[in-house]
């Protein structure tokens, strides 16, 4: 189900609390959110549709992927960006990594362990900075 854009920082700057199996449907309703929003928006996490649980949704070079409780596990080669944000108006800059390894759980719940590079390494970093409540 696409659900509404939540732009209150209020619940944006919220710490998301762990996601379980019976997230899984707001896991659907982030991804299908992202969809109808593929031409502007490349990624969200569930606070940006209000739920504070820490999953995120993010376009890569393979098609669309869904993480629940992803956690960086490595980083290196630091830069700084200027990113937009569909929760939020204007950009703002952020200090970014070039490749990072993250360790998440799947739609299935299974444990999973990836390094990423480059534009979809820096989605990434920032839909985790949401589930951690940072107003990016």
């Amino acid at each position: 189900m696409i659900r509404e854009i939540c732009r209150d920082e209020a619940i944006l700057a919220r710490k998301s609390a762990p996601a379980a199996a019976d997230d899984l449907g707001t896991a659907e309703d982030l991804l299908d959110t992202l969809k109808a929003h593929r031409d502007g928006c490349v990624g969200m996490a569930a606070n940006m549709i209000g739920v504070c649980k820490c999953i995120i949704a993010f376009q890569s070079e393979r098609g669309y992927m869904v993480m629940l409780n992803p956690v960086i596990l490595e980083r290196s080669e630091p830069y700084e960006a200027e990113e937009g944000c569909l929760s939020l108006s204007g950009t703002r800059k952020a200090k970014r990594f070039k490749t990072i390894k993250v360790q998440w759980q799947n739609e299935k719940l299974q444990t999973r362990c990836k390094t990423f590079t480059g534009f979809t390494a820096q989605i990434i970093q920032h839909e985790i900075d949401h589930c951690k409540g940072v107003i990016i």
